[in-house]
């Protein structure tokens, strides 16, 4: 009988059971596609390495890099050009670089910020009025990012700092998201300070202290598949991979049975690590209160257009990682990342590497377009924006449906009382990208927890034994 049963191979199920193996407990995963990894993605072209999904972790988030050492890859690991690090913003046809010293859409230095042709003299000046803004007396109820920053800063700074900064992460609407959820650092410094200009200034001059100089990305030199098939490798021995999907979940004699292509497995813990909408329809049969709240988690789909051009094709050297388009401005393109500057070695000299991305919860149907048309799409957008004079020589387009999880406000509450209803159910886990974060980080680091919560039940039910 499996000890445990994982559903979703992604970084999460595939970290979970390598957490679980660890503590010398066997898991089967189950898993409907033909590859695992998720949306973690790799190829190489043209001598270029193509990421399909994420292409890095933040290094400020520690679980990645710890999973990655015990792995034994971290001679493989490469930071970001931090040194070219440069994003610029569409406003009015032409790109605007994002200021200096601005974190997030939070300024940091005047003299960057004053003169950026990014938002007009009165955002500015509302800017430099946040300052002397003091904490509010009671806590403030969650709210959506757009009323957050607005409250703040003003709306021309939704529109053109935090909807094209949000939209090329979440895919989502600054209007739905949560703040406290999706920029809790943010929601925690206007608890304490009022304002977040005084607040990150703190953190910043906190951190100059400490002395950290971690590269703001990571990835792995081979690319992010290295940690996937290096996970597949490392929990061979005490994990069964059943191709297959999971159907649902029903009450077993000795915990679970999760029903795959018709047969049962048994199980005495189960762990969804598939997308909450996925968990939701397995977990109906057990808790349909508990189904209702995954169920409430909305998602969106992205593609990612990859193009390798000839550097020729570009009337000028692409300058930073990349641009971000605003709603405002925006055709379909949502963002375009120029991979060759952002990491070293992994665009041959003479080509340029662009992922761009499209959909995110205002166009959904671009996933509908065939493959041409979205490589037409995309070129079509780069030519009006950046100029480039010919076609690629190389493309490949990646299709993620409804895999992006979306913290809409309550978040917070909904998932207390998702986890409130897993405690009640001994064995039943969820993980993943729906909870406490959406990066690769924070999906490692929650697998780890769940391996952890397992192993210590299985311990306690040891112990109470007669």
């Amino acid at each position: 009988m499996a000890s445990v049963a994982i559903i979703g191979g992604g970084i999460s199920g595939l970290s979970a059971a390598y957490y679980l193996g660890q503590t010398g407990i066997p898991s089967t995963l189950i898993e409907a596609r033909s590859r695992l990894g998720g949306v973690i993605r790799t190829e190489t072209a043209e001598g270029c390495i193509v990421e399909g999904g994420p292409d890095s972790f933040l290094s400020v988030k520690s679980a990645a890099m710890e999973l990655i050492e015990e792995l034994g890859l971290a001679q493989e690991v490469i930071g970001s050009n931090d040194h070219l690090r440069k994003t610029f913003v569409l406003r009015n046809g032409r790109l605007v670089p994002l200021p200096d010293g601005l974190q997030l859409m939070i300024p940091t230095r005047i003299v960057p910020m004053a003169t950026t042709g990014l938002v007009s003299w009165h955002t500015k000046l509302r800017m430099a009025l946040e300052w002397f803004r003091s904490p509010a007396k009671e806590t403030r109820p969650d709210r959506s990012v757009a009323d957050f920053v607005a409250d703040h800063y003003g709306r021309e700074a939704v529109d053109y700092l935090t909807e094209p900064l949000l939209s090329g992460v979440y895919g989502g609407d600054p209007q739905q998201l949560s703040a406290a959820s999706v920029l809790p650092r943010l929601f925690e410094l206007e608890g304490r300070y009022g304002s977040l200009t005084r607040g990150a200034l703190a953190e910043r001059r906190a951190a100059a202290e400490a002395g950290s100089s971690l590269p703001l990305f990571r990835s792995l030199r081979g690319g992010m598949q290295q940690l996937v098939d290096t996970l597949v490798s490392r929990i061979a021995t005490t994990t069964e991979i059943v191709r297959g999907t999971a159907e649902r979940i029903e009450r077993g004699e000795e915990g679970y049975r999760v029903r795959v292509a018709g047969t049962p497995l048994p199980a005495q813990a189960v762990v969804l690590a598939c997308e909450a909408h996925r968990a939701a329809a397995l977990a109906a049969g057990i808790d349909e209160r508990l189904a209702d709240m995954l169920a409430g988690v909305s998602y969106s789909s992205s593609m990612i257009v990859s193009l390798i051009f000839d550097r020729s094709a570009f009337p000028r050297p692409l300058a930073g990682f990349g641009f971000l388009v605003p709603r405002r401005e925006r055709s379909r393109l949502v963002a375009c990342t120029s991979v060759g500057t952002k990491f070293p070695h992994r665009v041959p000299d003479g080509l340029v590497l662009l992922r761009c991305f499209l959909g995110g919860v205002g166009d959904p149907g671009v996933l509908d377009e065939t493959d041409e048309a979205a490589v037409r799409m995309a070129t079509a957008e780069l030519e009006r924006i950046v100029g480039v004079r010919a076609g690629p020589r190389f493309w490949r387009v990646f299709r993620w449906p409804s895999s992006m999880a979306q913290y809409t406000v309550g978040h917070q509450a909904r998932v207390a009382e998702i986890e409130t209803r897993l405690a009640s159910l001994a064995g039943l886990h969820v993980v993943g990208n729906a909870y406490h974060g959406i990066g690769i980080p924070d999906c490692i680091r929650m697998a780890k927890q769940v391996a952890s919560r397992i192993a210590a039940e299985r311990s306690a039910q040891t112990q109470n034994r007669p």
